[in-house]
């Protein structure tokens, strides 16, 4: 019998995605106790502030100078996924909203016709340590979409549903449902010109946990069209299909049909599917569009407007040190992350 594999790569720090996504980096960051100021309370002596992405003693600051992230920064044309399994983030955008979400939670981003966002990693423990580990998903918009108003969506940990399963011997399979169904799990919905919220997309996102000896059947996807990719990113003795993988590995498996996970160790697992778009992409940093024309225009429209402004007295905004997740829109209305 065929194997259900049909292409594997080595994962790096930014893993291959196939359309509809464009993109997706795995965080895991041991930060230390954290400053006044959220910051690492380290010296950052020796560190490529504002580029600093080797990873020295475990943790890195990227584009931040006090605090570790994401400062300003502009997008057009597609969307971006946050899955925040450890630690907090804090967003800040162009349209005024404000968001602090993380310990499971999921920002859905729609940038749209542009906003600019900051996204920091707030150490909120002055003993320490303060761990981060997040998905940074990226999902094109088809070109009909791409400039719609920009827009977000919180999926707070507490609404995010789990398929749970249980073998005799009470070792668990548990997939977190970011998107897509699976079973009786019925995840919140995408927001509303994505790509995800069209049932002939077959947009899926799973996070699957496997315990050490454990069977589990990945179920054929809705379309024969779908492309669907596993990736094992945590521990090791995966097989698919009967088909050892090795750690670390991102494997293309055949969609149309069950697929027998079986795993000899625990694993961690991203599934990312869904139906290519099949559209031109023209894309330059942070914009993806469709021609190099509306590539021009994005950096046009940007050096013109700035997507809005920012009303914030800093390019790497904080919101304060209570670890309390909430959304404040840009209309003033506020949602918190309330704890089951």
């Amino acid at each position: 019998m065929a194997s259900p594999v049909l292409q594997t790569v080595p994962l790096g720090f930014q893993w291959q995605t196939i359309d509809p996504f464009l993109f997706c980096v795995h965080h895991l960051d041991h930060y230390p106790a954290g400053t006044a100021e959220h910051g690492p309370a380290a010296s950052l002596e020796g560190r490529t502030l504002g580029q600093d992405f080797e990873g020295r003693d475990g943790w890195r600051m990227y584009h931040g100078q006090v605090v570790p992230g994401f400062p300003a920064h502009p997008h057009r044309g597609f969307e971006t996924i946050s899955y925040v399994r450890q630690g907090l983030i804090d967003h800040a955008d162009s349209l005024g909203a404000a968001a602090r979400y993380g310990r499971g939670d999921v920002q859905w981003m729609t940038a749209g016709s542009g906003i600019v966002h900051s996204e920091m990693f707030p150490l909120l423990d002055r003993d320490g340590p303060n761990t981060l580990e997040m998905f940074q998903i990226w999902i094109n918009l088809p070109a009909a979409d791409k400039m719609v108003d920009a827009h977000f969506s919180m999926l707070w940990d507490r609404d995010i549903p789990r398929h749970v399963v249980t073998d005799d011997d009470g070792r668990v399979v548990e997939v977190t449902v970011i998107a897509g169904s699976l079973g009786a799990a019925e995840p919140p919905a995408p927001p509303p010109a994505s790509w995800a919220s069209r049932t002939e997309a077959d947009v899926s996102i799973w996070h699957i946990v496997m315990d050490a000896g454990t069977t589990w059947t990945l179920p054929p996807a809705a379309s024969a069209e779908t492309v669907r990719t596993l990736y094992s990113f945590e521990g090791s003795g995966l097989s698919i299909g009967g088909e050892a993988i090795a750690a670390s590995t991102g494997a293309v498996v055949d969609a149309t049909g069950d697929v027998e996970l079986s795993a000899s160790g625990r694993v961690e697992i991203l599934v990312l599917q869904g139906r290519p778009l099949g559209e031109p992409v023209a894309q330059y940093g942070p914009f993806v569009m469709s021609t190099r024309a509306e590539i021009q225009q994005a950096f046009d429209d940007y050096q013109r407007t700035r997507f809005g402004g920012w009303p914030w007295d800093r390019d790497d905004p904080v919101h304060g040190g209570d670890g309390q997740r909430f959304a404040r829109r840009a209309d003033g209305s506020v949602e918190r992350a309330l704890v089951a």
